[in-house]
């Protein structure tokens, strides 16, 4: 047949895309696999304890028997369907009874202060020797930031250098991130660190806390995100969102300062953009309206953070942060309402999908990785088994990891 193009020219420009090509590829490699948690407990360096995750279980049980004893009772609080009231609840109580806490933070930043040196000093070594015996999946600390860069640098030494045993979940929380430098600073410390303390190299990892205007738009006006994870040089793990620092920076009264705000939306949304496909994953923020007092105040509480988990969860952030052990029972009733809610919609799609068959929606491949993803992270957070997800769309679990891969079946 008669063309127009010849193939030298072809040959030319595809070995030109070929770089760019394989540039993408690097930079955007997908999701990390594996599972997520589906919060970060703050606690202070000072409070935390050998028993505290059966602590906050123990708590949030008590909570739980207290002010909403009993399935009926803890779906009319927060206005599950009728249906997932049993389910639900039963979920939420093995939860807390067997793994209440899915990642720690040992938090030296806001939540623990200005101290003296040697009480800094002191908690890091203590929680260093701890770290490893929480039992937790997850667990690390958030230092200080780099305007306090020689303490914060201090702690985070004393912390890495006193380690019993290096978790395999171990992660460190980066606040307050201002400029990319910050972040090529970070980077040399853990080159050294990893060196001196004999770890593989790129072994430290850390997440970037999105809780400045600065860590949003930079000050030539483009999106700073990008540039920090490409100085991360493969370092970056997650991007958390800081509720309070940034909605007080954005210039927002106290009454406004809250996840549901519109400014909110604006940095998640440049976060989501700047993070999608780089295998960097998102976490929302926390609510500081707690569950304490009497059940008028507990219930009111839960249903804030039991909405707001699950805006986060319809948006696409599938972690947040918790502060008060009773915080943990409308995380994951929210997560539970939300995976077991969507699972037979979800599943009918993929069934349909796999199967070639008309089911009156035309699915791409893009989709049918999203299907499989929500129930795998259904798996993962325990609202779904196994077995559950074969009885609804006829995939095992490694056929499910395959559709996750946008592997063939």
């Amino acid at each position: 047949m008669r063309t127009s193009l010849d193939g030298s020219l072809l040959t030319g420009i595809a070995a030109r895309l070929s770089d760019v090509d394989a540039a993408r590829a690097a930079r955007y490699p997908g999701d990390a696999g594996g599972r997520q948690p589906v919060h970060t407990c703050y606690v202070p360096a000072d409070r935390v304890t050998g028993d505290l995750p059966a602590q906050w279980g123990a708590a949030a049980i008590e909570a739980l028997e207290e002010h909403a004893p009993g399935p009926h009772a803890f779906a009319e609080v927060l206005g599950l369907p009728p249906e997932l009231a049993g389910p639900v609840h039963e979920k939420v109580v093995a939860k807390l009874t067997s793994e209440p806490v899915e990642d720690l933070r040992i938090d030296f930043e806001d939540g623990y202060g200005l101290r003296p040196g040697t009480d800094e000093d002191d908690d890091a070594v203590r929680c260093a020797g701890l770290a490893a015996t929480l039992g937790v999946p997850w667990v690390g600390i958030r230092f200080k930031s780099f305007e306090l860069f020689e303490r914060g640098a201090r702690t985070l030494d004393l912390f890495l250098t006193r380690l019993a045993e290096m978790p395999d979940g171990l992660v460190l929380t980066f606040p307050k991130v201002t400029a990319v430098e910050q972040v090529a600073a970070l980077v040399e410390l853990l080159e050294v660190l990893e060196d001196r303390l004999g770890l593989p190299a790129g072994r430290l990892r850390f997440e970037i806390q999105i809780e400045t205007t600065q860590s949003i738009v930079d000050d030539t006006g483009g999106f700073a995100i990008p540039r920090f994870i490409t100085e991360g040089r493969g370092r970056v793990s997650g991007l958390h969102f800081g509720t309070y620092d940034y909605t007080a920076a954005c210039g927002l009264s106290a009454s406004e300062q809250h996840l549901g705000h519109a400014a909110c939306d604006f940095a998640r949304h440049v976060m989501q953009v700047s993070a999608a496909g780089t295998g960097v994953r998102l976490s929302d923020g926390s609510t500081n309206v707690l569950p304490v007092g009497g059940r008028e105040s507990v219930h009111a509480a839960w249903r804030t953070h039991f909405g707001f988990t699950l805006r986060s969860l319809t948006h696409g952030f599938y972690q947040g942060w918790d502060l008060h052990p009773a915080q943990l029972v409308t995380r994951y009733a929210a997560n539970y309402t939300f995976y077991l809610g969507n699972a037979a919609a979800d599943a009918k799609r993929l069934r349909a999908y796999v199967e070639k068959a008309d089911a009156g929606v035309l699915d791409e491949p893009a989709t049918a990785q999203a299907l499989a993803m929500s129930m795998r992270r259904g798996m993962d957070c325990g609202a779904l088994s196994p077995a559950d997800v074969e009885e609804l769309c006829g995939l095992s679990e490694s056929e499910l990891g395959r559709l996750v891969r946008r592997e063939s079946l």
